[in-house]
């Protein structure tokens, strides 16, 4: 069985404090996971980026995002073009169709979050050619600083015609895959028709970061990110160093 974590923010994110060379290289060194999307807010810059270095890093990505809709987050799948914020859960959910994309429900319901209602999903799945676009919701979902949220969300999951998910919503390195939805097969190919047939499973890490801790960690990172400073990876093969966004990224660089 493969393991993919499709929740992952990078300094492409306003919240994200790693480059994606870092991500890739912990990703790499520090788990198991076979394939993984980058899914930064309302962006897919950081996501193009992460396929072309992928490559050198031995690891599969899935170009996503995590899209503001009207109603909630969104995680789309498989984008090729940026999606517009702001739109109903059902008009997001089409556009990303319209792309060959695949839509998951992000932390439904989760507490302080900007997080999809039961009755919005209920909705939005009532509209022709929404289902066979939203296939999957978050059950689990190692980043929320309200762990008590999952327990709603996986009995969520339970009661809808969706695959179940299981992410990390990374803003850290340290706690990538300690979400995962768990697959037959290794590829993103095999992981795509396991969301379409509802044969994925979440996969809960055997160790997990606290709220807390997460947000300890964050900040001070944060903070560097703010004041233009990330930690990146000059090469696969190479330590990860702390240096300007814009030597860190070649998309900064060429904006």
């Amino acid at each position: 069985m493969g393991l993919a974590d499709l929740h992952i923010h990078t300094l492409h994110s306003w919240d994200g404090i790693y480059s994606v060379s870092a991500v890739l290289r912990y990703v790499r060194d520090h788990t198991d996971l076979n394939v993984i999307a980058i899914t930064d807010h309302d962006e897919i810059a950081g996501a193009r980026e992460a396929v072309d270095l992928a490559p050198a890093y031995q690891i599969e990505v899935i170009p996503g995002s995590e899209i503001s809709t009207a109603e909630g987050h969104l995680l789309a799948l498989f984008l090729k073009e940026r999606v517009p914020a702001g739109k109903s859960l059902a008009e997001t959910v089409l556009r990303v169709g319209e792309q060959g994309g695949l839509c998951i429900a992000a932390h439904p319901m989760a507490r302080g979050m900007n997080s999809l209602s039961a009755e919005s999903i209920r909705a939005a799945l009532q509209v022709p050619g929404v289902p066979q676009i939203l296939v999957g919701i978050e059950a689990f979902n190692a980043g929320l600083f309200h762990r008590q949220s999952n327990q709603a969300a996986w009995a969520l999951a339970r009661s809808l015609p969706l695959a179940e998910a299981g992410n990390s919503d990374s803003h850290v390195l340290r706690t990538i895959g300690q979400g995962a939805t768990q697959f037959a097969g290794k590829t993103a190919a095999e992981l795509r028709l396991a969301l379409e047939t509802k044969a994925t499973r979440a996969w809960v890490g055997p160790r997990q970061t606290s709220g807390v801790a997460i947000a300890l960690n964050w900040l001070p990172n944060y903070l560097l990110r703010s004041a233009g400073w990330v930690s990146w990876c000059p090469g696969p093969l190479e330590p990860l160093r702390l240096g300007r966004i814009r030597q860190a990224s070649p998309l900064y660089r060429a904006g």
